[in-house]
């Protein structure tokens, strides 16, 4: 996509895209959709919530939510982390929008920088819940919030990493998929999601890097402020047709490209270029973590006995720069971090970023070690977050591995299996009765699907265990 600077005509032709966007939106019906994005909304749907409920024992997110609760209203949304809480819908989406991304496990939208579902799923849980959608309908609103959310991050893009998208996009999926679930006029939804770019957080990307846990709240606060920009559309308060201009391209200075708000709209679906994450750090490195683990299988004595490692990987790997991670966050874009606790655990998992590994002295010895390089030249897309790791051992042994794509996106899928067993595996223990019903969810269950939300979510909940 070739960028263009902000322009009087690019702000027509934005509005335009956006109306367009959303008139096509507001006649989507579910038997419109192909059944393999139902499928794909079905699991996102599942992975996200799992996402969620991974982080339920997080301290800093339990002060949170309890937080949120000392001030809720009357109680609408259940908030999923085992504790039985349930708040009203806007504190339930902004407790469980900041618990989706703590872990680094929730799925993402690989063509731009987007995490798709993450903006849509928690509003969309706690719509869903306060006013009894059906499953049906849930899944419908979150492929049109989707589909939104990504044509939108395609719509404008930087040419470096400077705002973080969980800060500028959260509340636009957020009132796009809550606009959706109330089948909103088409002038309404898009006068919402106009609304919802002005409310937006300008994060900055260097607090993940250097582990600044607001971010974490960001796709909290975009929860919130998408339901209430859809709230306030209906009674008549909106920005402008052009806002997401105004927002995206004159204040942020993004590159505009208005045509991909609807090129092929209807018949090339976002949710076929999501990517699902096993790796509990930033997506950037996941290709780095393959590479580590094919080099370590090579290694006499393995982890134990790694003394120096070196990588060349693209751009953006190149920006997860950071030896003494502070925090979990920062060490999930860490990639000295990453790197050196994959050798020392094996994988990496939740335990390969716990806090103890941030002081953990062999692991901070190892982060020593790491250098970074250029993987030059770069690929083109989908091969273009590369990653070639050397890793030389104590005997003298050197070992060099490369991953041009990491497993997970629409190039080299997991096996369903396996995503619903990183599913199984984290809801299983707190939430005993939910992954057979999120199994149904994936399945299209017809009866899942004519179901109020309010039930099934009732029904996942049951026996939940702190």
């Amino acid at each position: 996509m070739d960028g263009t600077k902000p322009s009087s005509s690019d702000a027509a032709r934005i509005a335009e895209g956006l109306a367009n966007l959303t008139r096509w939106s507001s006649t989507v019906r579910w038997s419109d959709i192909p059944p393999a994005i139902q499928r794909r909304a079905a699991v996102v749907l599942a992975d996200d919530l799992a996402a969620i409920v991974a982080a339920r024992d997080e301290p800093e997110l339990i002060g949170l939510h309890d937080g949120m609760a000392r001030s809720s209203g009357a109680a609408e949304a259940t908030v999923f982390n085992a504790r039985g809480q349930r708040l009203d819908r806007y504190s339930a989406a902004t407790a469980n929008g900041s618990a989706a991304d703590w872990c680094e496990l929730d799925e993402g939208y690989r063509r731009v920088i987007c995490h798709a579902g993450l903006y849509c799923v928690p509003a969309l849980l706690a719509e869903a819940e306060a006013i009894g959608a059906s499953g049906e309908d849930t899944l419908r609103a979150l492929a049109i919030g989707y589909e939104t959310s990504a044509r939108v991050a395609r719509a404008f893009t930087w040419s470096t990493l400077t705002l973080h998208p969980h800060g500028s996009l959260a509340a636009v999926g957020a009132a796009a998929t809550v606009a959706a679930l109330r089948r909103l006029p088409a002038e309404t939804a898009a006068a919402a999601i106009g609304s919802a770019a002005t409310m937006v957080v300008p994060g900055p990307f260097n607090h993940t890097v250097q582990g600044a846990l607001v971010r974490n709240v960001w796709p909290g606060v975009g929860a919130w402020s998408g339901l209430r920009a859809v709230d306030w559309a209906t009674v008549g308060i909106t920005g402008r047709p052009e806002s997401l201009h105004d927002v995206y391209a004159a204040a942020f200075g993004g590159h505009t490209h208005p045509d991909e708000l609807t090129v092929e709209l209807g018949s090339a679906w976002a949710l076929a270029d999501g990517y699902h994450k096993l790796h509990a750090c930033c997506q950037y490195a996941h290709s780095a973590v393959e590479a580590m683990l094919a080099a370590l299988e090579q290694v006499p004595g393995g982890g134990a006995s790694v003394k120096n490692i070196h990588i060349d990987t693209h751009w953006r790997g190149r920006k997860l720069d950071n030896v003494h991670p502070a925090t979990t966050l920062a060490a999930k874009f860490s990639m000295q971090h990453i790197l050196a606790s994959t050798a020392r655990h094996g994988h990496a998992g939740a335990e390969a970023f716990h806090a103890s590994t941030l002081g953990d002295p062999a692991t901070a010895a190892l982060r020593e070690t790491v250098s970074i390089g250029a993987f030059d030249p770069e690929p083109e897309w989908p091969n273009d977050r590369p990653a070639r790791v050397t890793v030389e051992a104590t005997d003298g042994t050197k070992v060099t591995q490369e991953c041009l794509s990491a497993r997970g996106g629409p190039d080299r899928p997991f096996d369903p299996a396996e995503i619903r067993d990183k599913i199984v595996g984290i809801v299983a223990a707190p939430y005993p009765a939910m992954a057979p019903l999120l199994e149904r969810l994936i399945a299209l269950d017809p009866a899942l699907l004519a179901a109020p939300w309010d039930r099934t979510v009732a029904d996942m909940t049951k026996g939940a265990r702190p």
